[in-house]
């Protein structure tokens, strides 16, 4: 008797943790919210509609002396620590973007509170965003921060600039829906000056780490808006794969 009990209340529990889904998975947040933050981390004032641009040198920034931007580009996250999330450790540990501060990967470790609270200043008030940032704002910054780091080390090759291994053939189908505003050949868009022009082919063939994170979120402030590979399903493959074939465009 005591054993049927015991069956009956284990597989009852079984239902039940069947039946609802994990902690993990009803806290997961939304591509969506993944592809705006990382449209923040990459320049925030553009990605969301009525926010101000900052004014002057971000607070943190006179704490480094290697860099020497200045103005809206202090504020960009990626500007610190690095489209490889990396910081001092990655691609931006030396060359004109080198500041020696540190990257955000281990934020994948922190809970959403906790990272929220960083960027609201909890362990440097120089590093407090909400004056700027509305509380949708910084969740979508959280949850690229989270949820949407990927570590590039091992399929970027940082002397080749290049992925490690990538099908370009592949890539190419991928690419078509990015035909449509970028050309057949990529050029149908000028990032750069006329004299100096940056196409698809360019951002690919210098910055792959750029590259990558622009394709996997978006462009901040595109019109229209620039599909996001995390919302389109894409795999890192995927991306790495459109990242290859884009390298065979033209670069000017």
């Amino acid at each position: 008797m005591k054993r049927t009990w015991v069956l009956q209340t284990c597989v009852g529990l079984l239902a039940v943790a069947l039946a609802l889904p994990s902690a993990a998975a009803a806290q997961a947040p939304s591509p969506g919210s993944v592809a705006t933050g990382g449209k923040l981390y990459d320049k925030w004032w553009t990605a969301v509609p009525g926010v101000k641009e900052p004014v002057g040198d971000h607070p943190l920034w006179a704490l480094q002396t290697t860099n020497k931007r200045k103005g809206l580009d202090t504020w960009r996250c990626k500007e610190c620590h690095g489209w490889d999330y990396k910081g001092k450790d990655g691609v931006y540990g030396s060359g004109s973007h080198k500041t020696g501060f540190p990257g955000v990967m281990a934020a994948q470790a922190r809970s959403a509170d906790q990272l929220k609270a960083i960027l609201k200043g909890s362990t440097n008030p120089k590093h407090d965003f909400s004056s700027a940032l509305d509380e949708t704002a910084l969740t979508n910054l959280v949850a690229f921060l989270k949820h949407g780091l990927v570590d590039l080390a091992p399929v970027i090759d940082a002397k080749a600039k290049m992925p490690v291994k990538a099908d370009a053939a592949r890539g190419k189908q991928l690419a078509l829906i990015c035909t449509a505003c970028h050309g057949a050949d990529g050029t149908k868009l000028n990032f750069g000056k006329p004299e100096e022009p940056e196409y698809v082919g360019t951002i690919a063939a210098d910055n792959p780490w750029e590259f990558q994170h622009k394709v996997r979120v978006g462009q901040p402030g595109s019109d229209p808006p620039m599909p996001a590979g995390v919302e389109l399903g894409w795999s890192l493959q995927d991306v790495l794969d459109i990242t290859a074939y884009s390298r065979t465009l033209p670069v000017k």
